[in-house]
């Protein structure tokens, strides 16, 4: 299988497809997994379902569990914040000897993508959110909610020391906005943003705004209105295809 050490844990990922490399996180809160993506996963009714076979047919696409979440395993300890994930992720680009990627985060896999975009933007060259969780005024039970469904998960390791688990909530969500970068960080992504706004309670429309604007994102408005597959992957595809590098290079070229 492939697996591959992190620092005090162990990251299970896969790749299918060739081309410019493209980095997906899953929806799943702390337990996103590449399970996530497929028919009968935590999106199966929603329009970006299982978009790894097309996205497959021109990006070399890159899939994972995050630590701690399917097939994937960490310790827990005082340090466990959004950092070591983020450098997770940057030894997984390694890994697979992706210089320079696209990523695409759904749901909360957008926080995973926001913060890796924040702290390597020489390792990305576009990025997508798809309806992006963050914390707004009327939320915080919902993220609570999230918080303690993880918590459970791992409450029976006996790795797992019950208080170094319950400070990971309060020190990972104890922030605003998306949680794992500050509204002055996403300002300052450099990265092509393509963002599918949220429009609910978790995903909430306040936040994508914000982030709309700080990233000076291209809009995908009311794709939850467009059926499931190619009606999503289409524009996505061409906007990752639009910033892949070599063929902005030759477009510019052109006369």
């Amino acid at each position: 299988m492939p697996i591959f050490p992190v620092e005090r844990g162990e990251i299970y990922y896969e790749v299918t497809g060739r081309g410019h490399p493209l980095l997906l996180f899953a929806p799943g809160f702390l337990g996103s997994r590449i399970a996530g993506w497929r028919a009968g996963g935590e999106q199966a009714n929603a329009p970006l379902r299982n978009p790894v076979p097309a996205l497959a047919r021109s990006f070399r696409v890159i899939t994972l569990d995050v630590r701690n979440a399917g097939r994937s395993w960490a310790e827990i300890g005082p340090d466990y914040d959004w950092p070591l994930y983020t450098a997770d992720h940057v030894a997984l680009l390694d890994e697979v000897g992706a210089e320079r990627c696209h990523v695409l985060g759904s749901c909360f896999g957008a926080s995973f993508a926001l913060a890796l975009a924040h702290a390597a933007p020489e390792r990305v060259s576009a990025l997508v959110l798809h309806n992006p969780v963050g914390l707004s005024g009327d939320n915080r039970d919902l993220i609570e909610a999230e918080i303690a469904n993880w918590t459970a998960s791992l409450a029976g390791r006996p790795d797992v020391s019950p208080s170094a688990l319950r400070a990971v909530g309060p020190r990972m969500f104890g922030r605003d906005f998306v949680f794992s970068i500050t509204r002055h960080a996403a300002g300052r992504i450099t990265a092509p943003t393509l963002l599918m706004p949220g429009d609910d309670r978790l995903h909430p429309p306040l936040v994508s705004a914000a982030l709309a604007r700080l990233t000076r994102a291209e809009l995908f408005p009311r794709w939850q209105d467009r059926n499931a597959g190619t009606d999503v992957i289409e524009p996505v595809s061409g906007f990752l295809h639009q910033h892949t590098p070599g063929r902005t290079r030759l477009a510019r070229s052109r006369p």
